[in-house]
């Protein structure tokens, strides 16, 4: 198969996986804030993973590429959402007033998910099986990620299925970056290190600034820690299953 559709298939189902998130939502129709916390939690955790993975294929004088590419990430990040006026948006307000609310959710999910996209294409362009593995490791950090967007959209008043809709349209932004980064790292092969760095700054910039605060300010500390380590030791599992 084509790897430009292998890309492609991985990175659309890395985002389909959003729509799994509604299932906690089924039992608890408006879950408790710790809920929330926790998916935040589990989102977390498996995102710094990720960000570590990215530095695997990295080796000697590329390490400087990758250590700027990363600032660089961190730099789009932080000037995306003050652009935006999204800097220190909380996530998980289901009580939140204002009508504008929900668009500011699905517009931070859509900058998290530009990351994502990048480091599918960059791990793709760098070796198909490390690909895969960070596509399938970001559809499970996905999944808790769309258990909050679809709590935040139901609060707005949209329905089940369209708030699980809205969680996986999110997410289309990293299925476009996957395949453009994969198609510019082909052409630049000079590239990868810079966009492998650029992904893994922007994931652990958002983990800090807005995932980690959440979590922490939504249950106890002990049960945050336990959910992102929880998480991190399940993409190592999986690292490990998909090596062999």
């Amino acid at each position: 198969m084509d790897l430009v559709l292998i890309v492609l298939a991985a990175a659309t189902a890395s985002a389909l996986a959003a729509a799994l998130g509604v299932l906690p939502l089924l039992v608890r129709p408006t879950p408790p804030t710790a809920w929330l916390a926790w998916a935040n939690a589990l989102a977390a955790g498996m995102m710094i993973a990720a960000a570590f993975a990215l530095a695997e294929p990295v080796q000697g004088a590329a390490s400087g590429a990758f250590a700027l590419g990363a600032l660089v990430g961190i730099l789009f990040i932080h000037g995306s959402r003050a652009f935006s006026q999204t800097e220190g948006l909380a996530l998980n307000r289901l009580d939140q007033a204002t009508p504008e609310y929900g668009y500011e959710v699905l517009l931070v999910g859509s900058l998290h998910s530009a990351a994502e996209g990048v480091a599918i294409g960059a791990a793709m362009a760098s070796d198909a099986a490390f690909g895969v593995f960070v596509a399938a490791a970001l559809a499970l950090h996905n999944v808790p990620e769309g258990t909050l967007h679809t709590a935040v959209f139901r609060s707005r008043g949209v329905s089940l299925p369209r708030a699980a809709a809205l969680a996986v349209v999110a997410n289309l932004g990293q299925v476009v970056l996957a395949v453009t980064s994969f198609a510019v790292v082909v052409a630049a092969p000079a590239a990868l290190p810079w966009a492998l760095g650029f992904a893994a700054g922007a994931l652990i910039y958002l983990v800090m600034v807005d995932l980690l605060p959440e979590s922490y300010a939504g249950a106890g500390s002990t049960s945050i820690a336990l959910a992102v380590i929880l998480a991190m030791w399940a993409f190592s599992l999986l690292h490990r299953v998909l090596r062999g």
